[in-house]
Formats: C-alpha cells, sequence, structure tokens
C-alpha cells in the first residue's frame, strides 16, 4: 500500500501572512485611521483662513470697514399729549415729542468705485475709494392722513439725517443742499444734543434710524414746507463691500468700478449689468412696493439700523481666487482618493505577482496626505491651480517612483502613475465644476467602480 503523501500544516503566522482577508481587514482599518490626519489637514486650511479673515480685519480697521449709505431722511419733531395713569389710578395728561420720519419720493445715487488690493504678508484684502453723489427730492408731509396738528410740529427743530456705516471712511466734510439752503452736517453726539434742549432726547430715535449717521439742522420754520430738493457728495472708503438702502418711493442706483468680479449682494439684484476683464457698472431701479417700511410714519421709535435689511442691496468686491476654499473641497476626496489608489495597489500585487507590505502602503499613504500640505502652503505664494499641479506632479512622481523602486517593474510604475494622475486629474475638474460638481463626481465614481468590478473578475484572488 502506497502511503499518502503529508500536507504540511499552515501555522497560524503563515496564514496571517498570506491570508487576503487579513490583509484587505488592515488596509481597510488603517484608511478609516486616515480619517484622523485627514481631518487635522481640514482643521489646518480652516486655521489659515481664519488667519486670513483676521488680516483682512485687521486693513479694515485701519483703512475703513464696509460700508453702508443709507438716507436721507427728514426728521421732524411734533407736540403731543399722552395720559398717564398714577398709582391712584388717576390720569394725567403730559406733553410727549413724537418724530415724523420722511422718506425722499426720489432718491438717486451715482457712484463711481476704485477698488485694490492691499498686502500684509501673503495674505491680500480688497479696499476701495469711493464718490457717491446723492440727489432726489422729499414730497409735502401727509399730515391729515397721519393725524398730525400741523401747529404742533417743530419746524425750527426738523432734522436731516444720512447714514453711514464707518464714519471713520468719510474723506470729505460733505454739504447738504435743501432746498435754496446749504447745511453742514455733523456726527450724532448724544450728550451733546441732550444739553441743548428737551427736544434733543428724541435724538436716541435718529440714532435707531441709523447706526450710524451724519445729522444736519435746517430750520423750515419760514417756509413749514417739507417739498424739498437735495443734493449731497461723499467721499468715502471702505473695504470689502459698499451698500446701500432702498429709501426712496423709487430709488435708482448707477454705479461704476474698475474690478473685474463684483458680486452683487442683498435683496435687489441690478436691472442691468456689464462686466469686463477690468471693469463692472451696474444700475438697479426699485420701488416703494417691495420695500419693507412705509414712505412716512411716526413714533418715538424707529428702527432702520440692521445692514441685514431687507432693503439693503450693493456689491461686494470678491478676491479673483478663495484658495482657501478650494483647498478645502479638494482636502474632503482626500480619503477616497488614498482608498482608490490603495485599491489599484492591491490589484496591481496581484496582476505582476509581488506582494507589497502594510509599511509600504503607510509610506504611500503618508505621501499623499503631505499632499494635501504642499497645496495648501504653495496655494498661498502661486495661487490654487498652479500650487495644485506643483503638489500633484511632484507627489505622482514621489510614489510611481517608489513603486518602481518595490516593484521592479517600470511599466507598472508608469501605469500606475497614470492612474494616479487620473485620479488627481478627475479632482480637480470636480473643485471647478462648483454647481455640477455633485453630477459628474456621481458618474466618475460609477465608471470608477465598474472598472474596479470588471478587473477584479478577472484577477485571481489567491496569493500562491
Amino acid at each position: 500500500m502506497i502511503p499518502q503523501e503529508q500536507v504540511p500544516k499552515q501555522s497560524f503566522k503563515d496564514w496571517l501572512k498570506q491570508s487576503l482577508a487579513v490583509k484587505v481587514s488592515l488596509i481597510g482599518f488603517f484608511v478609516l485611521l486616515l480619517l484622523i490626519p485627514s481631518g487635522m489637514i481640514q482643521s489646518l486650511i480652516r486655521e489659515r483662513q481664519e488667519r486670513s479673515e483676521e488680516v483682512g480685519t485687521e486693513i479694515s480697521d485701519k483703512w475703513s470697514g464696509s460700508q453702508l449709505v443709507q438716507g436721507p431722511a427728514l426728521v421732524i419733531p411734533y407736540k403731543t399729549t399722552a395720559l398717564e395713569k398714577d398709582k391712584n389710578g388717576k390720569y394725567s395728561s403730559y406733553e410727549q415729542i413724537i418724530n415724523v420720519y420722511l422718506m425722499p419720493e426720489v432718491l438717486d445715487i451715482q457712484g463711481q468705485v476704485k477698488p485694490q488690493k492691499l498686502h500684509r504678508g501673503i495674505f491680500d484684502a480688497v479696499v476701495y475709494d469711493s464718490k457717491i453723489h446723492v440727489k432726489g427730492k422729499f414730497n409735502e408731509l401727509e399730515l391729515k392722513k397721519s393725524g398730525i396738528n400741523p401747529q404742533m410740529l417743530l419746524w425750527d427743530k426738523a432734522k436731516i439725517v444720512i447714514g453711514l456705516s464707518d464714519l471713520k471712511g468719510l474723506k470729505n466734510d460733505p454739504l447738504i443742499k435743501l432746498g435754496d439752503q446749504s447745511y453742514t452736517v455733523e456726527p450724532d453726539n448724544i450728550s451733546t444734543m441732550i444739553k441743548e434742549d428737551a427736544v434733543a432726547a428724541d435724538a436716541y430715535d435718529i440714532q435707531n434710524l441709523f447706526d450710524h449717521s451724519l445729522t444736519g439742522r435746517p430750520d423750515l420754520s419760514l417756509t413749514k414746507s417739507t417739498a424739498l430738493n437735495f443734493d449731497f457728495e461723499l467721499d468715502i472708503r471702505g473695504s470689502a463691500e459698499l451698500n446701500f438702502m432702498h429709501l426712496g418711493r423709487t430709488t435708482n442706483v448707477q454705479m461704476q468700478g474698475n474690478w473685474n468680479d463684483p458680486s452683487f449682494t442683498g435683496r435687489y439684484l441690478p436691472e442691468n449689468r456689464k462686466i469686463s476683464k477690468d471693469a463692472f457698472s451696474a444700475n438697479w431701479k426699485m420701488t416703494y412696493f417691495n420695500r419693507p417700511f412705509p414712505q412716512q410714519w411716526t413714533g418715538a421709535k424707529a428702527n432702520l439700523t440692521t445692514k441685514n435689511n431687507e432693503a439693503v442691496f450693493g456689491v461686494k468686491f470678491k478676491l479673483p481666487v478663495d484658495q482657501y476654499q478650494k483647498t478645502m473641497r479638494t482636502a474632503k476626496y482626500a480619503i477616497l482618493i488614498i482608498l482608490l489608489t490603495f485599491i489599484s495597489l492591491l490589484c496591481t500585487e496581484f496582476i505582476i505577482k509581488h506582494e507589497v507590505s502594510l509599511l509600504q502602503y503607510i509610506l504611500i499613504a503618508a505621501a499623499m496626505i503631505i499632499y494635501y500640505i504642499l497645496l495648501l502652503s504653495f496655494s498661498e505664494q502661486v495661487g490654487f491651480n498652479l500650487a495644485y499641479l506643483i503638489a500633484s506632479v511632484a507627489t505622482i512622481t514621489l510614489i510611481s517612483t517608489f513603486i518602481a523602486a518595490l516593484l521592479k517593474n517600470r511599466k507598472a510604475a508608469l501605469i500606475y502613475a497614470l492612474i494616479i494622475t487620473i485620479f488627481y486629474s478627475f479632482v480637480y475638474v470636480l473643485i471647478q465644476l462648483q454647481d455640477l460638481a455633485l453630477l459628474f463626481g456621481s458618474i466618475g465614481l460609477f465608471i470608477t467602480i465598474a472598472v474596479l468590478m470588471q478587473l477584479s473578475a478577472r484577477l485571481s484572488w489567491t496569493k500562491n
């Protein structure tokens, strides 16, 4: 009887080394661990972006902040009688001062803006100089509609108010022409006004009308009329944004500037716009039907202070390149690219019958993580597109050279370099597409999975 050949038993240690399931599991576990450095990279990008914003804020504080031009508005106080109930239940009358707020019938604004970039280290901020010409007219007060006794109006205490969000940016000493007279304006100073007379206590209402304002004091006691034309100019500087508030029954704004990438903000978009490679022009035309407050109202308090008011619109001067946003979007694909790279390398192992150790997988992953640090650092210096090219070429060259030395197969290394190049090119296209990134990304992933499925079906998944 011929003895059967005895098959040597495989030790547990050898099984661990040769088991495909174990290796795939370890690679998958390692990919999950890479979420930690990937998150750290994204945190670093946010930190650099915050630093860039801090520098922009510092430059704005020294130059001037974003500007919101409001007004003008006429504020005329009047006397009225109010009842007050004391602790004994008895009523007594007292004199109360209430304001009438009148918005312009027609408000025409022409703006000429000259933005420029200021640099601090590697960071940039957009600032601008602008000349704003404002003209228009007020109509008569509708006293009967408001139930106001004309005899109670304090015409000599009238005020014309202009809102400007950052008075530090005002470069001229504006004169307001109201009717046939011209009036100087001064910043609101509540404590000084209160000392002048009792009516000045209502200055708090003016301060509530606009956050920061310039006030002129026309004496309307002779004409007792608000049917007046107005005209004034503002020479202001600011940063990042220039906004206006739709206060007129009809508001027309024309703006021109030497900037090739303006972003129109607010509730109202311009009726017409023209943008060339070095300039832009835009004009808005609005009526009071799409304005969140009336043409005239009375009250002790009025609030048009917030920049987020629905009547605010304008233009934002964006930097042409936002490298931090693009770098962040690129970094979010890190785990996907590393996973696809590992799958490709695993397939390569079985195609050329050459084993790659886990340590070598780790080294390749480290190179692909450092890629994003290279991308971030170079993008701050030369811009995103060139930085993407530099970081990609450096990383692909490093990994393909390592694969060539590892597998002793130049053809396999070139194919692997081509695969990684396709991955990085695919991500770059997705970053540029923005709104269509989801569509093309899902199509690309579907094709990738289909290719891997076909490849895996043709491979023999055994190591011996």
